[in-house]
């Protein structure tokens, strides 16, 4: 997705400019500069170890469980979490970087061993018999886009190949993080959101921002994990720089 089409603008700033009394600017406007900018200093200065360590930090308040690995190991470590959760039906994203980690192919023949199944979010597929997969699916895994190093949160691009079902309606969710894709907060996945688009990248319309298993304290204050998504949520960081 390029850049957007603005529909009425003219019209819709003009009527604010009315309600105001005043006429319309068009011209002699400056984007203000602040002289305090903390959205840009949280964790300016911080090397990548600095955010893994902050980030490491954060997914333990999220009730997140974090694994490390290499490229050369993560076929390995996904599949061991699998086990873990004793998963029998597992949803992937259809992502090329399942591939070059070779993640499905080890999959399929490890897990095939304790009779468990591998399903991708296949776009031949109608968009409910994908979600019906991903419903009955005991384990959900996606690749993280973005990473934020302050609150523990994965950002997923949803894409065709990449449906959002996968990381919201199994039992157990795994998020394999490159280490590359960490950064200090929401002001950067915005930066980055926004650069795409400059560019002329494909940036998809849904992005999810994800931190850790579902919960909720909205009753007596009392936190109750698994509301209206995952119960248990693992991310992998892969060493990738």
């Amino acid at each position: 997705m390029g850049k957007g089409t603005i529909h009425n603008r003219d019209a819709f700033l003009h009527r604010i400019a009315d309600r105001l009394g005043r006429n319309r600017r068009t011209d002699g406007v400056k984007r203000p500069e602040w002289s305090q900018r903390p959205q840009w200093n949280v964790f300016k200065d911080y090397t990548s170890e600095q955010l893994l360590d902050q980030f490491k930090k954060q997914c333990e308040a999220i009730h997140t469980d974090v694994e490390e690995t290499t490229g050369e190991l993560l076929p390995k470590m996904v599949s061991d979490v699998i086990l873990r959760y004793r998963g029998k039906k597992i949803m992937t994203w259809n992502d090329p970087r399942f591939e070059s980690f070779g993640i499905l192919s080890y999959l399929n023949k490890n897990l095939s061993q304790h009779g468990a199944e591998v399903q991708r979010w296949d776009e031949q597929r109608s968009r409910e018999e994908n979600i019906r997969l991903a419903e009955k699916a005991d384990v959900g895994i996606t690749f993280s886009d973005i990473t934020l190093a302050e609150s523990g949160t994965v950002v997923l691009l949803s894409d065709k190949g990449k449906g959002r079902s996968v990381s919201l309606l199994p039992e157990n969710y795994i998020a394999i993080i490159p280490k590359s894709t960490l950064v200090p907060r929401m002001t950067q996945a915005a930066q980055e959101i926004h650069r795409r688009i400059e560019n002329g990248d494909s940036v998809a319309s849904c992005v999810n921002f994800i931190s850790g298993p579902s919960n909720s304290a909205d009753i007596e204050m009392s936190l109750v994990v698994g509301v209206h998504g995952p119960v248990r949520v693992t991310y992998i960081i892969v060493t990738d720089r």
